[in-house]
């Protein structure tokens, strides 16, 4: 958990950065991988070498890779090629399956789509029910949440000693943001906690979708999640490409922290509030995953 001092500046507030990259797939996505198939071990719903299949940006595929290796069960990840390359790549170095899924007709190369994701999911059952896998559903399972909620918000509260005001995610699966926020409101009821959309698709807002494609990976995909509990926001906050790019980069140059898209938007997000309502207040979040699954797209030309 890093304070982002530099990052911050002369801005009244601070900013508490929990370093997922780090993790050993370099995502927060390692964490609800190990839990899904854990919970799924214990309720006898994965039996011993049964395939694993799951539709992934690339992320939670990775984390899955890694401990399908060490438990024993053949993997299939199932992505679109609108992902970077990057993740393909380290999911088969790891020994996954990786079944990559053409792009929508009009779908922009490095930016995926609920269109997009529409089609992955097509195939990831049509896989699934074919080898008769167990599915790792990331968008489904509580074992997503309950990653987040019995560790990740736990460590974000002790490494904090209690100092947070404010808890924000970029939303993909809605995982992190509801296990975060259900196990910090826990807490502190009084901690407002903010879900985090690309400008141009804040279908979660409830705000009209102008253009799908967007290049913040891994969220944004303008479809309802079911692990978002709703009751659990307290706002939702808009930001562009251009804005996360910026964000991420200057993340790099002045903290040292080389990070993903959605790390960026979550940095935007951070200071925009400490610009505003927040003025003053301590935020919390996560960094999502590395840079270096990045360096095929315009994130650090």
């Amino acid at each position: 958990m890093v304070n982002l001092s530099r990052l911050t500046g002369n801005r009244d507030g601070r900013i508490f950065a929990k370093l997922e990259y780090l993790n050993p797939g370099f995502s927060k996505k390692d964490r609800p991988a190990l839990q899904m198939i854990t919970e799924a071990e214990r309720s006898g719903k994965l039996s011993p070498g049964q395939t694993v299949v799951e539709l992934t940006s690339g992320n939670t595929g990775t984390g899955l890779a890694i401990v399908c290796a060490i438990k024993g069960y053949p993997f299939v990840a199932v992505m679109s090629r609108g992902n970077s390359i990057e993740r393909a790549r380290m999911m088969r170095a790891l020994g996954a399956e990786v079944v990559l899924v053409d792009q929508a007709p009009g779908s922009e190369p490095g930016k995926v789509s609920g269109e997009d994701l529409a089609l992955v999911e097509a195939k990831t059952r049509e896989i699934v029910e074919q080898r008769g896998a167990f599915r790792a559903d990331q968008f489904r399972l509580s074992a997503n949440v309950h990653a987040h909620e019995y560790y990740t918000a736990e460590e974000m509260w002790a490494q904090t000693e209690g100092r947070i005001d404010v808890f924000l995610d970029f939303a993909g699966s809605g995982g992190t943001f509801a296990g975060c926020a259900r196990r910090l409101k826990a807490y502190n009821p009084e901690i407002r906690c903010y879900v985090v959309e690309p400008e141009t698709a804040p279908y979660l807002a409830g705000l009209p979708v102008v253009d799908p494609n967007h290049k913040i990976q891994g969220g944004g995909y303008s479809m309802e999640l079911p692990l978002l509990d709703r009751r659990l926001i307290d706002g939702f906050i808009r930001v562009s490409d251009e804005e996360a790019i910026a964000a991420a980069r200057e993340l790099a140059r002045k903290e040292g922290i080389f990070a993903g898209f959605s790390s960026g938007a979550n940095i935007t997000a951070a200071l925009r509030l400490l610009e505003g309502q927040e003025r003053g207040k301590t935020i919390a979040l996560t960094i999502n995953d590395s840079g270096l699954k990045y360096l095929s797209t315009d994130l650090y030309e």
